[in-house]
């Protein structure tokens, strides 16, 4: 088990190959240094696959229905 600093930024908590401890800093806010993956926000928020355009919504589909009558009735 690694003994703990008394003072100065916290130790990475990753291992190397020879199961030594990484002896570099972590980034602040985080258990690993940036070169384990301290750096790295994951992955993003929420459902982007899920995002429609909007091309086919039902205010589109009015407003489009409205514009060709609109047409229609001039021509």
């Amino acid at each position: 088990m690694r003994p703990k600093r008394p003072h100065g930024p916290a130790l990475c908590l990753a291992r190397a190959r020879a199961a030594m401890p990484c002896q570099s800093p972590a980034v602040r806010g985080r258990k690993l240094c940036s070169m384990h993956g301290g750096a790295n926000p994951g992955a993003p928020t929420g459902n982007r696959n899920a995002w429609k355009h909007g091309a086919r919504s039902c205010d589109t589909m009015t407003i489009a229905g409205w514009l060709l009558a609109r047409n229609l009735s001039e021509a």
